[in-house]
């Protein structure tokens, strides 16, 4: 059956792409392949750079994918494969591409502005300034978020350290061999060679794995939060072919390298789905309606891609008809890596797999939370007539960790996904994912260390871009506020640089732990969805004023808006009264109360803006 789903959802992308892609393209945007692009325009060497459609396509799809269409889709299955396999299919097609692919194209024809920016002449200053706010918060997230990811990434999993800092120098270095290649032959062959070096790192990063200890009161993930973003500041301020450029397109080959051997795993394993159809009431968790449309963000829709087309994407591309591969093909692409993952962890979870149980014997609350203690396990298995057994309790400095001989089928996943607060955090996210879709390509001859190496490097990698993409467009935003309010300083991209890294950081390692952030990703899904909504909006205001047909974007704004709303609400009440699922957080309760004050505002302001508007009174250009 999962062989089954994978291929029905390639072949359903490809029939997208060459049909409702192709309308997209030359009947609503009208692509001119003579039009002067802003790269070329406002060429700078810096940031504006006409590159190479291969080039930007992997900078971007890269930029996009992030863990986005990792975690979401692994946390989501908790509903059932089939409700998160058709919000990816249908959300994706007829949301998710043409969102990115709208906001792509208005973009690149306002001199590779971001949206928000763009709002200030396509309706007024004040939604401009509206809109900036939302993704400015947005942003300090995003960058705090996944600067936490990696570092927990690099600490429960240590083989990936050497290789994910290898890919730097090794991307610099195919840089500036790309820049002095002439023909496509001579650009294949360095790329042979750079993906060939990053997957030698990865072998030797298998068999020496690097770890950091503590720095006085400074536990390991602080530490390499601190390096990550230091990191963020000087890949933030280097032109963007230095290694913005060229890192994306290796991590782009890294994702065809591991999309292949996922279906090859597929292909060969053939596992059956253990994972329920659908399941609407797991264990202490919320309704999925609305949750699991903002649950599934990458992969179906996600605001995140407007940013990453009208901030980096707009700036690089060539020719005008590049627009509809990066733009829609890329989204799609990213659908079928969230297919995969759901294939990964609804079936692939289920060949091998073996239950840690961490309990910490000063938490009286264990089992409020979603861990487990050695009765929890010994009765889950008695229930089920399992043969299965705890080994050997092992003393950590976190209490005790024990281990439990391996489970398959069934058994694997209900485990695994036995209550919301089980499947909710990073790390579980993670390894539902790292250990089906290892069990799959082990299934090929591939060792297991090796195979829970290439995943760690290809997750942490692609957080990584994430990471790089959203500091280059946050300064971008504060350049724009600068620009906005007069504030020349802003416009230093040193300034501005650090301006962005300073209040991420303070955000992700306020308690001095490494887990500020983490608290937020409640809030994270529904703001992000709701920047979808409000970028949809804005595209749907440009194809008003070049009085082309809006249904196309107009309909799946009002679908957005009504399920990011909605999804608000339930977090709101969670955060002021605290839930199953949700601890009392004030903080949060303010923020997002703040958030949908300006949605809603920005949003009246548009449609009185197009009530007033009877004749065009701005150039769509």
């Amino acid at each position: 059956m999962s062989l089954v789903v994978a291929a029905g959802a390639f072949v359903l992308y490809l029939i997208a792409y060459h049909t409702y892609g192709r309308f997209l393209g030359k009947k609503l945007f009208r692509l001119d392949p003579n039009a002067v692009t802003p790269a070329h325009e406002l060429n700078d060497g810096v940031d504006y750079v006409p590159s190479r459609k291969q080039v930007v396509f992997g900078h971007h799809f890269t930029s996009i994918a992030g863990t986005g269409p990792i975690v979401g889709p692994a946390l989501a299955i908790i509903w059932g494969w089939v409700p998160a396999l058709l919000w990816v299919l249908f959300g994706g097609i007829l949301m998710g591409a043409v969102h990115d692919f709208g906001a792509l194209i208005v973009s690149m024809r306002n001199q590779g502005r971001s949206l928000p920016d763009v709002c200030a002449k396509l309706v007024n200053p004040r939604v401009r300034a509206l809109f900036l706010s939302i993704v400015t918060l947005a942003l300090i997230i995003v960058i705090a978020i996944f600067c936490l990811v990696i570092a927990n990434i690099f600490a429960m999993h240590p083989e990936s350290v050497f290789p994910v800092w290898m890919e730097i120098p090794i991307a610099i270095g195919l840089g500036l061999l790309l820049r002095r290649c002439k023909t496509t032959r001579q650009v294949i062959l360095c790329t042979v060679v750079a993906v060939a070096l990053m997957y030698l790192t990865v072998w030797i990063g298998s068999t020496m794995p690097l770890t950091i200890g503590e720095v006085g009161m400074l536990g390991p993930v602080v530490i390499w939060s601190i390096i990550l973003l230091v990191y963020c500041f000087i890949a933030s301020v280097l032109p963007v072919q230095t290694l913005l450029q060229p890192r994306d397109f290796i991590n782009a080959y890294q994702l065809y390298i591991a999309l292949a051997l996922l279906v090859a795993g597929v292909v060969v394993a053939r596992p059956d789905f253990v994972a329920p159809q659908a399941n609407l009431s797991p264990a202490a968790a919320p309704s999925p309606w609305p949750l699991l449309f903002v649950t599934i963000a990458c992969g179906a829709i996600s605001g995140f891609h407007s940013l990453v087309a009208g901030g980096t994407t707009a700036k690089q591309l060539s020719r005008e008809t590049d627009a509809k591969a990066i733009g829609y093909g890329s989204m799609l692409l990213e659908g079928v890596l969230a297919v995969l993952v759901i294939v990964a962890v609804g079936a692939g979870l289920g060949l091998n797999y073996n239950a840690e149980i961490k309990f910490d014997h000063n938490n009286a609350k264990q089992n409020e939370k979603g861990l487990a203690t050695v009765a929890d396990f010994e009765e889950f298995a008695e229930d089920r007539e399992l043969d299965v057994k705890l080994g050997k309790p092992i003393q950590t400095d976190k209490g005790t960790v024990y281990t439990s001989d391996t489970m398959t089928g069934k058994p694997a996943f209900d485990w695994h996904y036995r209550a919301w607060g089980a499947a909710k955090g990073l790390a579980p996210k993670v390894k539902a994912f790292m250990t089906g879709a290892s069990n799959m390509i082990t299934r090929i001859g591939l060792p297991m260390v090796l195979c829970m190496t290439i995943m760690g490097v290809f997750v942490a990698s692609f957080a990584g871009t994430t990471l790089d993409t959203s500091t280059r467009l946050q300064r971008y935003i504060i350049h724009e506020f600068g620009h906005a309010t007069g504030a020349k300083l802003l416009g230093n991209r040193y300034v501005a640089t650090f301006v962005t890294v300073f209040a991420a950081g303070t955000l992700a390692l306020w308690d001095g732990k490494g887990s500020g952030a983490m608290i937020l990703w409640p809030l994270f899904g529904t703001l992000n969805q709701l920047i979808a909504a409000l970028a949809l909006l804005v595209i749907t205001v440009y194809l008003h004023a070049k009085r082309k047909p809006i249904w196309v974007t107009g309909v799946p704004f009002v679908i957005m808006v009504c399920l990011t709303s909605w999804a608000m609400v339930v977090n709101l009440r969670s955060f002021f009264f605290g839930s199953l699922y949700v601890d009392k957080a004030p903080h949060l309760f303010v923020i997002g109360l703040i958030v949908s004050v300006l949605e809603v505002w920005m949003i009246i302001e548009v449609i009185l803006h197009l009530r007033r508007r009877r004749e065009p009174d701005v150039e769509a250009t």
